[in-house]
């Protein structure tokens, strides 16, 4: 930041045109006079980015010495970029311009400060004293950008505490954690852990072993490369969420994947969010690459004509590329990457009561979400402790619908945009957490992108919002299914995922080549039904083929012989149970369609016949 500080007789501004990136302000900030002032000509520039508050803070350190040495009255902060070539965005600048004067009132001065981003006619009077014009440049040692919710990540304190599904709040180091060792893992992930990694997690041999997904050389750390096995899974995913929340209610759209840093109301939220940007350089300005759905669909709510009729009111995107520039030492796998798919619904509320049932509905679907996939989790609500004190009883409804203790995390000021969320969070096998469905209720952001709609009585009023992501980021859910199938492997159970996904639900083999045409009509007959077959015509013997199989983890492994084709049936191992049963055609393919029903279903996305297959890997 640079400042040219003038000690006046008198200054006097008038604005008379706008600029492309002109402030929108009241009237009477468009013109001022101020005698025996301190005028600080301010240029906020680029290199302040990463360093708002202290240079802020450093900037009125300087503006309040000068102004104690030559005994001005008030001060007049005016925005003037000819100051630097360097410039910081306009939306920054301006919050940066309204810090600093909210930093000098708060010390006690009467403060003017003139519009940012207009044409202005100004005259002034320079006392002419040795110390009536001088120009200081502040500058802050350079750090990694972060947006301000990230300073404040990092600074944030809290309380931690259990409530039991009997309604009692225990403080979290005095609970016992006996037959809950899932809650305790999450719990001291929570309070004592780091997202850095220091060893390969066991999911990614496992992603690459079944030719699911695998990191991309040719592309940025924390982007990946989705095999057809892997496509297909993610492809079944985002189906069934995004056919949950249309039944729920949402509106499904579509937005941009990048936004204008210079845009006044995305500039002040993406200091409200804990996320780091990707920056594209376009025609000379600057974009960043959106890391949710929020800023489209927030953009798009405001341009809306909303009624109370309309609420609650959803918008739903699935955002198949959304992007956050995480920490080398974070990325790992599927768990943290740069580029990854998020469902991303917003829900406007009218009132603290309605945002609440909408809560509680959306924390039911994450429920269902969760125990579809069969996965084990464990339940954070993060509270501003004022807000939990109010809606305790809501607290322990939320509780008692999961049955089992869950982690409550208070905080006595409101850091962010909310003032509560959950988390359904999985551990993994190096006693990590990472957080799947969550709900946010934010109290900032109607309000800060004008988003308006119009109560029983004819007045506009800025409904509440809620940020759900029902299922999480599509990629880490198949994180959370490799991670929980290895430690079930550990634990001496067979690993395998969700019959639904199982990119190969029935195997066919043949124990000879004087079966192989049995095996193409039970092939054939499996393609017209809801059922995912292939056919192992490799020259390979039984005994290998069935331990592929089994490495695959296929869910049923159909052996077709002599007998079989004799019986006109089949003898299959199913994996879930270990048992080898005597089924018919008829009786396997509605066993794998009762366990596909309600979800999504999709072709197998490789040859049928196993000597048609290429390898990824």
């Amino acid at each position: 930041m640079k400042l040219l500080l003038l000690h006046v007789d008198h200054i006097e501004f008038k604005a008379k045109q706008k600029t492309k990136v002109a402030e929108q302000v009241d009237q009477d900030m468009l013109a001022g006079r101020a005698e025996e002032a301190l005028a600080a000509f301010v240029a906020v520039e680029k290199a302040d980015e990463g360093n708002a508050e202290e240079v802020v803070k450093r900037a009125a350190d300087e503006i309040e010495k000068v102004y104690s040495q030559v005994k001005a009255q008030r001060v007049v902060l005016y925005p003037y970029a000819h100051l630097s070539s360097f410039l910081a965005k306009p939306g920054f600048a301006v919050e940066a311009l309204k810090s600093l004067e909210e930093e000098l009132k708060a010390r006690g001065y009467e403060v003017i400060r003139a519009p940012f981003g207009w044409y202005k006619a100004f005259e002034l009077r320079c006392k002419g004293h040795p110390l009536s014009e001088l120009s200081r440049e502040i500058r802050v040692e350079e750090e990694k950008k972060e947006s301000l919710a990230l300073r404040a990540e990092k600074k944030l304190r809290s309380e931690w505490y259990v409530l039991t599904p009997e309604g009692e709040l225990v403080p979290a180091q005095k609970f016992d954690f006996s037959g809950h060792e899932g809650l305790r893992i999450f719990y001291e992930y929570e309070t004592k852990g780091t997202r850095a990694v220091t060893e390969e997690p066991p999911h990614i041999r496992l992603m690459k072993e079944h030719e699911l997904v695998d990191h991309e050389p040719g592309s940025d750390p924390g982007n990946l490369r989705w095999y057809p096995k892997g496509k297909l899974i993610k492809k079944l995913l985002e189906q069934h969420v995004t056919q949950l929340v249309l039944e729920y209610g949402a509106m499904e759209v579509e937005t941009p994947v990048m936004y204008d840093f210079a845009h006044p109301k995305l500039s002040r939220y993406l200091h409200r969010f804990p996320a780091r940007q990707y920056v594209v350089i376009s025609d000379d300005r600057e974009y960043f690459l959106r890391f949710a759905a929020c800023f489209g669909q927030y953009l798009m709510m405001h341009d809306m004509t909303i009624s109370h009729r309309h609420l609650p009111l959803r918008l739903y995107e699935l955002t198949h590329y959304s992007f956050r520039r995480e920490q080398s030492g974070e990325l790992a796998g599927l768990k943290r990457l740069r580029t990854f798919t998020m469902p991303d619904m917003h829900t406007l509320a009218k009132d603290m009561e309605q945002a609440k049932q909408e809560f509680l509905r959306q924390f039911r679907l994450s429920m269902r979400w969760m125990e579809e996939l069969g996965l084990e989790y464990e339940v954070a609500i993060r509270f501003v402790r004022s807000f939990y004190e109010e809606n305790r009883e809501f607290a322990e409804e939320l509780a008692k619908l999961i049955g089992k203790p869950i982690l409550i995390e208070l905080w006595d000021q409101r850091f962010f945009y909310f003032v509560m969320k959950f988390e359904f969070s999985v551990n993994d096998a190096q006693r990590k957490a990472a957080t799947l469905s969550t709900v946010q209720i934010d109290v900032e952001n109607a309000e800060r992108f004008d988003i308006t709609y119009v109560d029983e009585h004819g007045e506009r009023r800025h409904p509440l919002l809620l940020h759900a992501s029902i299922s999480g980021g599509i990629d880490r859910n198949l994180y959370a299914l490799l991670e929980q199938a290895y430690l079930r492997a550990k634990r001496g159970e067979k690993p395998m995922l969700p019959v639904w996904l199982s990119p190969t639900q029935v195997r066919i083999i043949p124990v000879s080549e004087q079966n192989l045409a049995y095996a193409e009509e039970l092939l054939a007959f499996f393609r017209k039904r809801r059922v995912r077959a292939d056919l192992d015509d490799q020259a390979e013997t039984l005994q290998k083929k069935i331990r592929n199989a089994e490495k695959e983890w296929i869910p049923y492994i159909a052996v077709v012989g002599a007998r079989e084709q004799e019986g006109n049936y089949i003898t299959v191992r199913v994996r879930s149970t270990g048992e080898q049963v005597r089924m018919t055609k008829e009786e396997l393919a509605e066993q794998v369609e009762r366990e596909n029903e309600g979800r999504p279903f999709a072709r197998l996305p490789l040859p049928e016949r196993l000597s048609q297959r290429p390898r990824f890997r």
